[in-house]
């Protein structure tokens, strides 16, 4: 199969023949039709996770179709459309018990842990747990984004961050997690604040819900903007870029006992970055952290999609082959981009 492939942290990836993956016993492999270009994977890439061995194919964010299942497989067969959770639980630790397979205490990542969908083919492993089935009237380009980017928002908001009509909510960094937080958000009947450096960022933000923008290129405190146009400070922010500045600008930014989500890796080596404790403190603030979304709770984001209450489909703003995913991977740095790029490997 063609996939992306990169030899060394940090320098230029490329596409070449390698080897097709097998499935395990548990497991699948599935041809995928649509991957994200998402800036976790530009963080592996760099080398800020430690479990990348090289060299190294990333993806972690895909739709397909099963091509092939273990012997131990029974949910799934050939020919099913599916995404999966960009986190693969075990099934059998204790968080796995409790229902919390998005912070499994075994959990593989395709495109971390092994091999990605940067690729025509990727291995799942124990798929019965972690496989989402995928309408049939859903494109693969939009049901790739429920893998991380729309799951992670929708989880970041509404499960952990708790939004509710009427609530200021601000999104700092307005990507594909940010631009899916500002919709889902806004779909919740919050008012939506986006910040962000990106004139084309903050006019997608706009169009899909935000009532105020704030250009933090222009003014000399996000945070500051943000409490004055929401009236004292936002009741949920979430800073869905990572970066030490849009953390810090997320917490300064909420009103007293407000809600911080922290949904953007941090670039870092150990992810870490100055929070204003003495603020946490003082105003009683909340700090969260949102890792994805497990897969038995799909079903309820699924159906906002097949309403129409949410539209996933109008994050995606690109779609490149192969060839053109290294350059896109490398510039997702200095321009981490507005909405959502697809990878079709078949293109």
């Amino acid at each position: 199969m063609r996939a992306v492939v990169f030899e060394r942290f940090g320098e230029p990836a490329g596409v070449r023949e390698v080897a097709d993956p097998h499935p395990a016993e548990h497991g699948v492999v599935v041809r995928v039709e649509a991957t994200g270009l998402c800036r976790s994977d530009w963080h592996g890439w760099q080398g800020h996770d430690p479990g990348i061995a090289l060299p190294h194919v990333p993806g972690h964010e895909l739709a397909g179709v099963v091509e092939a299942a273990g012997a131990r497989v029974t949910r799934w067969r050939p020919g099913d459309r599916v995404t999966v959770p960009f986190v693969c639980a075990c099934g059998g630790c204790a968080s796995c018990a409790a229902g919390d397979q998005q912070v499994c205490e075994r959990q593989t990542q395709p495109g971390f842990t092994h091999w990605g969908s940067f690729a025509q083919y990727v291995a799942l492993d124990h798929a019965d747990v972690n496989l989402v089935a995928v309408p049939g009237e859903l494109p693969s380009a939009t049901a790739a984004s429920l893998g991380c980017r729309f799951a992670t928002a929708y989880r970041a908001v509404v499960q952990q961050g708790r939004a509710a009509a009427g609530e200021w909510v601000a999104v700092h960094g307005c990507g594909g997690v940010g631009l899916s937080a500002v919709m889902i958000a806004a779909a919740c009947g919050a008012r939506v604040i986006a910040v962000d450096v990106s004139p084309r960022a903050l006019e997608l933000a706009r169009g899909f819900g935000a009532v105020e923008a704030v250009d933090a290129s222009a003014v000399p405190d996000p945070a500051a903007a943000v409490r004055e146009l929401s009236g004292g400070g936002a009741h949920l922010s979430l800073d869905a870029l990572g970066s030490p500045a849009t953390c810090a600008a997320s917490v300064d930014g909420l009103r007293r006992r407000g809600r911080h989500v922290q949904v953007g890796l941090l670039p870092s080596a150990d992810g870490t970055a100055p929070v204003p404790m003495a603020r946490v403190i003082a105003l009683e603030l909340e700090i969260l952290g949102s890792h994805g979304m497990a897969a038995h709770a799909y079903p309820e984001l699924l159906r906002l999609v097949a309403a129409g209450t949410v539209r996933p489909d109008l994050l995606v703003t690109s779609v490149i082959g192969l060839a053109a995913a290294p350059d896109a991977l490398a510039a997702m740095g200095s321009a981490p981009g507005a909405g959502v790029t697809v990878i079709d490997p078949w293109r």
